[in-house]
C-alpha cells in the first residue's frame, strides 16, 4: 500500500521557523511534523510514502535518512510550479498507480491527530465507493467548509464554503483515502481536491466520509501549534504514559528528551516540549511552550505560549509570552519582556517588545 503527503507549501503561517527549514521538518513533541505521518502510514502496513515537494526540496531529501530506520521506503515527487491539493496526484500518478489496485492514502502535512487510519480501511472496504475523506467536528463550522453527508452511510452530499446558517458541523481533515481511478478525474495543472475534484466525486455518490475519533489539529500557524501540543500530549498522556515526564518539578503533560538537562527549583508544565541537547538552569518557568533543539534558558526566565526556535537563548529573568515566535539562533537579553514578538532568525533582542510585531 502507499501514500502521498502534500508538503508543497511555502509555510508562511510558522514563520520565522520555515525560514530555517520547510515546514514538514519543524519538529512538533520532538520529532518533525512529518515523521508523526510517517511513522502511522508504516504502522498500518504502508510499504511506500511518496512526499510531493515544491518548496526547499534539497532539504526535504535529508528525510531519506529515515528510511532504514523506519523500513519504509519515501520517494519524491517535486513540483516545478504550485500544482495545489490535486495536482501532485497527477504528477505522481507513475509513482502511485501499480497493478495491485489497492487505494492510496493522501495526507495534508500539517495534520496532526490519533491518524486512526486502519478504521479508515475498513470503512473505505465497507462503503465500495470510490474515495473517502476523514472529517472532524469543530464548534464554530461558519470559518471553514462544510460536509454535509448522510449520518447513516457517511455518504457525501455536498461541500458548504463558511456557511452563514447551519447546515453541519463536520469540516474535511486533510486525510483521504481514494481509488486510483480517482486520477483519472485529474489534470496535470494547478488544481484544488476540495473544491474541483471532489465535488464531482460526490456528485456521481462515489464520496463517503469518515467521522474522525480522538483529537485532530491543523498545526500550520503558532496558535494552533501550541493549542495542537496540548492536545497531543494529553493524548499520549492515554496511550503511552511513560513516554512522559515526571518529577515534583514537572506539572501536567510534560515531553523532555533524554539528552536535554533540567537545573534545580524548575516548575515545567503543563503542556511542555523540550527538544534534544537543551539547557534550563535552575527556577525557570515553562508552561505551554515548545523548545526546540539547543536552546539554553537561563536562571528564572519564564515562558508560556510561545514556541523558542533551534539554538536560542533566553537570558536570565526574561519573560517570553502570548505565542512569541523565536526563530532559529536568536538571543534574549536577560530581564527582557517580550509580549507575541515574532523574531526572525540570528537576531539579539535587547529591548523589550511590549505588543505583538515583527522584529527583523
Amino acid at each position: 500500500m502507499k501514500a502521498l503527503i502534500l508538503v508543497g507549501g511555502l509555510g508562511t503561517r510558522l514563520r520565522p521557523l520555515t525560514l530555517s527549514v520547510p515546514k514538514p521538518l519543524v519538529e512538533f513533541a520532538n520529532k518533525p511534523m512529518i515523521l508523526h505521518q510517517i511513522e502511522a502510514l508504516k504502522a498500518i502496513g504502508v510499504t511506500e510514502v511518496v512526499l510531493a515537494i515544491n518548496y526547499q526540496p534539497e532539504l526535504m531529501l535529508n528525510l531519506k535518512e529515515f528510511e532504514k530506520k523506519l523500513e519504509i521506503k519515501i520517494t519524491f515527487s517535486q513540483e516545478t510550479e504550485p500544482l495545489g491539493t490535486a495536482g501532485p496526484l497527477a504528477l505522481a500518478r507513475d509513482k502511485l498507480i501499480d497493478d495491485s489496485g489497492e487505494p492510496f492514502f493522501v495526507l495534508n502535512s500539517d495534520v496532526i491527530s490519533e491518524y486512526p487510519l486502519k478504521q479508515m480501511i475498513d470503512f473505505h472496504k465497507a462503503h465500495g465507493g470510490e474515495a473517502s475523506i476523514m472529517v472532524t467536528k469543530v464548534d464554530e463550522p461558519s470559518k471553514y467548509g462544510v460536509v454535509v453527508m448522510e449520518e447513516s452511510t457517511g455518504k457525501v452530499e455536498r461541500f458548504v464554503e463558511k456557511p452563514k446558517t447551519f447546515v453541519g458541523n463536520k469540516i474535511n481533515a486533510g486525510i483521504y483515502l481514494l481509488n486510483p481511478s480517482v486520477i483519472d478525474r485529474i489534470e496535470l495543472r494547478p488544481t484544488s481536491i476540495e473544491k474541483e475534484v471532489f465535488p464531482k466525486i460526490a456528485a456521481d455518490n462515489k464520496l463517503y466520509a469518515m467521522v474522525l475519533p480522538g483529537f485532530w489539529m491543523d498545526i500550520g500557524q503558532p496558535r494552533d501549534y501550541i493549542a495542537g501540543l496540548r492536545l497531543y500530549l494529553d493524548s499520549l498522556r492515554k496511550k503511552s504514559s511513560t513516554k512522559l515526564a515526571t518529577g515534583p518539578h514537572i506539572v501536567g503533560n510534560v515531553l523532555v528528551d533524554e539528552t536535554a538537562k533540567i537545573g534545580e527549583g524548575c516548575l515545567i508544565g503543563p503542556d511542555v516540549a523540550i527538544g534534544p541537547g537543551c539547557i534550563v538552569e535552575s527556577g525557570v518557568r515553562l508552561s505551554r511552550c515548545s523548545v526546540m533543539s539547543g536552546v539554553r534558558i537561563k536562571q528564572h526566565a519564564c515562558i508560556s505560549s510561545s514556541i523558542i526556535g533551534w539554538q536560542s537563548t533566553v537570558g536570565r529573568w526574561a519573560r517570553v509570552e502570548n505565542l512569541t515566535i523565536l526563530g532559529e539562533k536568536v538571543q534574549v537579553y536577560d530581564e527582557i519582556y517580550t509580549n507575541g514578538g515574532v523574531v526572525l532568525p540570528y537576531r539579539v533582542i535587547k529591548s523589550s517588545i511590549l505588543k505583538p510585531e515583527i522584529v527583523m
